[in-house]
């Protein structure tokens, strides 16, 4: 498959290079990732100023926007030739559970591939932010982890037993995956999961500059989760892997319906 990676830890980070080096070794892999890191930038598009491509090795280029930037000109300008059968985002630097997908640059760019109609998949690694040394080999099970997703998707989503393409990939839904940060004998499976609930504190920290004027630092501590029985969260706290299919259609069709009941029929 022709394969375009993409992160919002930046071209450089190591979990971008890891999955690289783990899918190029049976597809046609292209990096687009941002030139710096773009974390919890969401899903956005740059509009008010223009982009720059900057090519830096063989079918590895950085781009001046966030993630989802990156996706849009990976598929109109880079591979403009032919598309991606797939597009993967990651691997994140820390877990995307729960609420997180609507604030992760990394899922922003898997969900802009699903806009586009494209199959494609964020993975994630949930490594302690504070013990984490954040180096090449956190993310070598993880890139592993991932690729034995793939297999299983193509197994699934493929349009007969020969082809590998991923021609039965159910429309506009990306996967949401997240994988344990241990040992891989210590990972006890995988999971299919639904979109958990992760609590985080509130509190804004309030300082002043050299010239008196105040200034803020917002970004709640990590809590917990809510204990939700197939979720997500859940999943990954149990030690395995979490795969989440999500749709970009967030309409609740439950409340629409009672709405519906009650609705006045002309305002």
């Amino acid at each position: 498959m022709r394969i375009l990676i993409s992160n919002d830890d930046g071209v450089h980070a190591p979990g971008i290079h890891a999955l690289a080096d783990e899918f190029s070794k049976n597809h046609d892999v292209f990096i687009v990732a941002p030139e710096r890191e773009r974390s919890t930038t969401g899903h956005s598009l740059t509009l008010h100023k223009p982009l720059r491509i900057h090519q830096l090795g063989k079918n590895t280029y950085s781009v001046s926007g966030g993630p989802a930037d990156c996706i849009y000109l990976g598929i109109s300008e880079v591979l403009k030739d032919k598309a991606p059968d797939l597009i993967l985002s990651g691997i994140n630097r820390g877990a995307n559970l729960g609420q997180d997908i609507f604030l992760s640059g990394t899922a922003s760019a898997a969900r802009e591939g699903a806009n586009l109609g494209i199959p494609s998949i964020a993975t994630s690694l949930a490594l302690d932010f504070v013990k984490a040394k954040d180096k090449y080999d956190d993310y070598f099970v993880a890139a592993k982890l991932t690729n034995r997703v793939v297999q299983y998707a193509e197994k699934l989503f493929s349009a007969s037993k020969k082809s590998k393409k991923l021609a039965n990939w159910p429309y506009r839904t990306m996967l949401n995956v997240n994988i344990p940060h241990l040992p891989e004998n210590k990972i006890k499976g995988m999971r299919l999961s639904t979109q958990g609930v992760r609590v985080y504190g509130t509190k804004v920290l309030k300082r002043r500059d050299s010239r008196g004027k105040k200034y803020f630092w917002i970004g709640g501590t990590y809590e917990g989760f809510k204990n939700i029985k197939g979720s997500d969260c859940s999943a990954v706290d149990g030690g395995y892997v979490s795969i989440s299919p999500l749709e970009l259609n967030t309409t609740n069709q439950k409340v629409l319906i009672e709405m519906n009941k009650k609705w006045p029929k002309s305002i």
